[in-house]
């Protein structure tokens, strides 16, 4: 290693990198890695959505898997069901009810083959409220997957700018360990003009020391970041080492003073927060219809029979139609309770979304706040930087003549 540290920085680990990893890394390095590595990441196992297109998207969301089937059984009580029965039943009969000797006090086999038909009349929208939660639930569990590829993309670009951090303090700390390099080449030449002492001598070096450290320090903070970066997009440690320094700037255009509501609307959590709100309203629909009579269209056609010789003969074929109706009128109080239920979830539910509105509100107008901050936080740094540098170069001037001592600046 050179006293500036630059031999260990220049391939961001101990060794030396693959040739041509830093060509790709520039190659692949900006906005345009930032995008490759969120589209990598949205692939992964369990971060697609049930609204996703492919059929590993439709197998990888179990939360959209357990959605659909929530839909497909809330949608069966809308359409007719049929069954095919089959009874057998060993029975003895009577005498002294309606079968005549010799049918009475016989033992017999009661057979019956039969379709049954069943279809609920929905008068009340009970069954349709229950579709439409199930729909809106499935809806929510889309917005949560889209919000959760959100995030992981968020994560990946704050790691990448932090990665892009670690490079720039990087640059900086070998400008730093450069230039107590020189002061311990300039304190030597002062002892040996007798203008300084050993003590002088050991400071410099112990400096250039702590620098070497911190440089150390920051490869490993470097080397950390990459595997992060990757792990984040579901790469292997390979494709983080492809990760390059690059010049950030700051964000251009106008920055608005503020965001229309109906803007954030359209936020994935937002939007699943309103989805689940509307599914439970649906929800007090149900139960409120469940105070209402329940009627069904049944039906069946088939044969039946006394013995199975003769189940299957024209004579044995039987049909009938007819209306079942069920008035709830005693239930221990258990609708009562059901619909309590479902307005204390409809009130969950709505709580929930305004504080979800509050939330984006409150980060949106952080995020406005910090970008409209960051251009004069920039020029102060600037202005820092160039005061240190002349600072730095002028007591080094000081120090050669003889006239001081030498400061070094610390980042």
């Amino acid at each position: 290693m050179r006293p500036d540290g630059s031999g260990a920085a220049a391939g961001g680990r101990t060794g030396r990198r693959p040739p041509g990893t830093e060509r790709r890394g520039r190659a692949m390095a900006g906005p345009a890695m930032v995008a490759t590595l969120c589209r990598s990441a949205a692939r992964r196992p369990g971060v697609r959505g049930a609204g996703q297109p492919s059929v590993a998207g439709r197998r990888a969301g179990p939360a959209g898997a357990s959605q659909r089937r929530r839909r497909r059984r809330a949608r069966a009580p809308l359409l007719p069901r049929v069954d095919a029965n089959y009874t057998l039943t060993r029975e003895h009969l009577p005498k002294n009810y309606i079968y005549p000797p010799p049918t009475g006090g016989s033992v017999v086999s009661d057979n019956r083959l039969a379709l049954d038909f069943s279809y609920e009349l929905d008068f009340w929208g009970k069954n349709r409220a229950r579709l439409q939660a199930a729909v809106s639930q499935r809806d929510a569990a889309d917005a949560d997957a889209q919000a959760a590829r959100n995030l992981l993309a968020r994560a990946i670009v704050r790691s990448y700018l932090n990665l892009q951090n670690a490079f720039a303090q990087r640059e900086v700390l070998q400008r730093v360990l450069s230039q107590r390099a020189e002061v311990v080449d300039l304190t030597r030449g002062r002892k040996a003009a007798g203008l300084d002492t050993e003590v002088e001598v050991k400071q410099a070096e112990s400096s250039l020391a702590a620098g070497r450290v911190e440089l150390t320090r920051n490869e490993t903070t470097i080397a950390q970041l990459r595997n992060q970066v990757a792990a984040l997009a579901g790469a292997g440690p390979v494709r983080g080492q492809a990760l390059a320094p690059v010049a950030l700037t700051a964000p251009g255009g106008v920055i608005p003073a503020s965001v229309p509501l109906e803007l954030l609307g359209h936020r994935p959590d937002v939007t699943a927060a309103r989805w689940r709100a509307i599914a439970a309203r649906h929800g007090i629909e149900a139960a409120k219809a469940e105070f209402y009579p329940n009627i069904n269209l049944v039906a069946f056609a088939g044969f039946e029979a006394l013995g199975t010789g003769r189940l299957l003969d024209a004579g044995s074929r039987a049909a009938g139609i007819g209306p079942a109706i069920t008035l709830p009128i005693f239930h221990g109080g258990e609708l009562n309770a059901n619909l309590a239920g479902r307005r204390a979830d409809a009130d969950l539910a709505v709580s929930d979304y305004n504080q979800t509105v509050l939330d984006a509100v409150q980060q949106t107008a952080d995020a406005i706040d910090a970008l409209r901050l960051l251009g004069r936080e920039q020029a102060e740094q600037r202005q820092a930087r160039e005061a240190i540098d002349a600072a730095y170069d002028l007591a080094v001037r000081r120090y050669r003549a003889g006239l001081g001592w030498a400061t070094i600046c610390r980042c």
